[in-house]
Formats: structure tokens, sequence, C-alpha cells
């Protein structure tokens, strides 16, 4: 391969040939014309990056003053994100296209293999700066639309993903000087194994689609996948794993189709609606359920004065053949001391100010066990604080707890609460939704 043929004969040509001849003198070096052209390449190359990248340095701190200079939120995140400094790194390569024919013969083979590579790299830059738009976009969105925290980060991903392969498919068309529609019709063969390596992102895009559109899940809920340890708040949702971050601040990752094709519990509803529900249940031994005697209803009545309207209606009740069925308010009776403690319960918990009354409010016998008669007490309390609701809690069994005797009851506290589905103190400072509900 003559010089000429890759060296140009013009006056930066010749210039540049004259410094790497002199360069070569000064140490030493025997002429080749090989290790000419390869020199001169890389002299072409230096420049034209330079060139770029001060152009792209420029354009950059304009753009960014002038952003600045506004004081707008948009262009606030702009900068934030870096959205605008990996958008401009197309202009080297740009550069570099533009002035590297200028320094070769065209038609040269090696001016046409260092085009290829160049406009490869160019298409890498050009995805850069797709993705970065794709990414603001959605942090835009995410941040002052998605007022519902809707799983949206799969479609980004997805999308992201769509641009990555056309531009490889580009990529390899530019290297191979083939037409990507040859290349699209050779991957046909590969579908199948195409379709069993992104089997996982596939299914994650279908279920995430699926959960946005029955709402399903949002970034934030509190949610518990049975079968796993995830029990904990929403803090990532992608395009492969839901990211949850336990009350124990360990994190579990679920693929998003596992929660499509299963089941999970999602406590989001606990928080919207302010009230936290509260079923303890209080172990009454048998051999200490007994008929209430005169005597005993007047030491209660005396005792709680709040329930002499009670067993005055019932005893009225009692005589008069007529009377109205609605008179009997709470869930108790007056014929054992068990039913009169079931009366008391459900007085005070509907008039408790630390309860919810536009909530199911119940008291009620459960099946017998082993231990006893349960005595189950249901309720909502008035906040989803994880403290405050622990407060209104230990409140309630203790009163109960030291009532109960006074009925004759012997009672123990012996309920199915379970604390290892609680969340910790310093997970709950970031979620009020957590806990066993």
């Amino acid at each position: 391969m003559d010089k000429l043929q890759l060296i140009p004969s013009h006056a930066i040509g010749t210039w540049l040939l004259g410094i790497i001849h002199r360069c070569l003198d000064a140490v030493g070096i025997e002429r080749s014309k090989t290790l000419e052209e390869w020199i001169y390449i890389a002299i072409i190359a230096a420049i034209s990056l330079c060139i770029g990248w001060a152009i792209r340095w420029v354009v950059v701190f304009g753009v960014r003053k002038l952003v600045s200079l506004r004081h707008s939120t948009f262009g606030t995140e702009l900068l934030e994100q870096r959205t605008i400094s990996r958008c401009s790194h197309f202009i080297p390569p740009l550069v570099f296209m533009a002035f590297i024919p200028l320094a070769f013969n065209s038609g040269n083979h090696t001016l046409d293999i260092i085009e290829r590579v160049v406009g490869v790299y160019s298409l890498v830059t050009l995805g850069i700066g797709i993705s970065a738009v794709m990414e603001f976009a959605f942090y835009r969105y995410n941040t002052h639309e998605n007022t519902r925290n809707l799983p949206l980060k799969g479609i980004l991903n997805v999308g992201r993903g769509i641009c990555w392969i056309i531009i490889v498919i580009i990529g390899v068309s530019i290297l191979l000087d083939k037409s990507p529609a040859v290349l699209l019709t050779g991957l046909g063969a590969f579908a199948a194994a195409l379709m069993l390596i992104f089997k996982d992102s596939i299914l994650g895009f279908v279920a995430g689609i699926q959960m946005s559109q029955n709402d399903m899940l949002h970034v934030g809920d509190w949610i518990a996948v049975p079968g796993t340890p995830a029990n904990g708040i929403v803090e990532d949702v992608s395009l492969s794993a839901v990211k949850i971050r336990n009350f124990d601040n360990t994190y579990v990752t679920v693929p998003p189709y596992t929660l499509v094709s299963g089941s999970f519990q999602n406590y989001r509803g606990m928080k919207q609606t302010g009230a936290r529900r509260l079923d303890p249940s209080l172990i009454i031994a048998m051999t200490s359920i007994s008929r209430c005697t005169p005597g005993m209803l007047d030491k209660i009545a005396a005792s709680y004065p709040a329930m002499k309207s009670f067993i005055d209606k019932l005893h009225q009740a009692g005589t008069d053949v007529n009377a109205d069925p609605g008179i009997r308010p709470l869930n108790g009776t007056t014929e054992t001391n068990l039913g009169l403690f079931r009366a008391y319960a459900a007085q005070y918990l509907l008039t408790s100010t630390l309860l919810n009354h536009d909530m199911q409010v119940l008291v009620r016998v459960l099946e017998p066990n082993e231990n006893g008669l349960p005595l189950q007490l249901y309720c909502f309390a008035r906040t989803t604080d994880w403290n405050e609701y622990e407060a209104i809690r230990s409140t309630i069994i203790e009163h109960f707890v030291t009532a109960a005797p006074d009925f004759g009851l012997e009672i123990y506290y012996g309920g199915s609460y379970d604390i290892t589905e609680m969340p910790s103190p310093a997970a709950d400072s970031q979620t009020d939704t957590q806990g066993k509900k």
C-alpha cells in the first residue's frame, strides 16, 4: 500500500507527515511506512476527539447556564439527572467523522474501517442519550404525575431494552456492511432461544402491566407474600424484581410474575382508612362462668354506673311481653357473668375515644379450646402509628384484665398476636402502614 493511498498530499497531510518524520529522526527510530501511518491515524484521532470534546464542553456549559438562569423546576431536575451531559456524548464522534475524511484519501480501506468503528461508537453514544431522555421523562412523571405510585419502572426498562436491541442490530449491520433487514431475518431462527433467555423480562413486563392496570401494587405499600420471607415495604418495582424492605431492615426480592400468578396481602387500605384493627382474645376459664344473682347485678350496677341503665332495661324487657327487641343495644345478657361482662366490654369499646366508631366494633365468644372460652374484642384504633397503636392495645387489654375479676371471671391473655409480624420502630418512622392487620 502506497503512502499516498492513506495519507493525502494536501498541506495538512504533508505538514503532519513532516512532523512525524522529524519526531522519528529525533528519537532515532527508523522510518517505516506502516509506523508513519499508525502515528498519523493516532494524531488525527486525538485532534478530532479533542476538538469534539471541546465543542461538547462549550455546548454543555452554555446549556447549563441557560437552564440555571431560568430558575425552573424542570431545569433544576434536568441538571440533577445529568441528562444534558449524557446527551452530549455524541458530539465528539460526530466531529471525528466530519474531520477524518479530510485527513485521508477517499476510497481507502483503512478509512472505511475507521468510519465503521466510529459509526458504531456514535450509535452507542446515541443510545446513551436516548436512555437519558427516557429516564428523565420517567423521573418527571414518577415524581410529579404518578400520585398513585404505580410501578412503572418496568415500562422504562422495556423501552431502554428495545432501544439498545435496535442499536445493537444497526451496529452489527454497519460492522458487517449488511442490511439490518438481513440480520432481522436471521434472528427469526433464534426466536425460541431469545424467548427463553428473556423469559423473566417478558413475564416481568406483562406482570407490571397487570399490576398497574388492576392497581394491585404501589411503591411504598406494605405487603406480605405467603411462602416467602417478604413482609415489608415495597421500595422498587423493576422489570425482573420487586424489592421489599422487611421490618427488620432486611431486603427480599420477588419476581413480579410471582405476585400476579399467586397471591399477596396489601395493607394499603389500612393507611387510607386511618384505622388499625385490634382483635385480641381474652381466654376465660370455663369454671369461672356462672349465672348472675341479684346481688351480683346490684354490685356491678354500683361499681359501674354506666351498666345500671342496661341492667334496668333488660329487667323491664323481661316483664313486658311487648318490649321492643331493639332495647338491647349492647352485645350481652344479664343471665351469666360472662354475658354481663360482654355487655360491659361492648359499652366500653363503643364509648372509648381511642377507637374508630365508624368501623366495626364487636365483642364475641369464639369456639372453646383446651385453655378455656375465648372472648374476642374486635375493633379499630383511630391511628395507624405503631407506637400509638400499641399504647391503645395495651390500655384496652389492661383494663379488661383488671375489670374481669369484678364480674367473677378468671382470664389470661392468650390471643394470636404475633410479634414477628409487626414492624420495628426504625421501620415504622418511614411507613405507618406496617403490622398485622
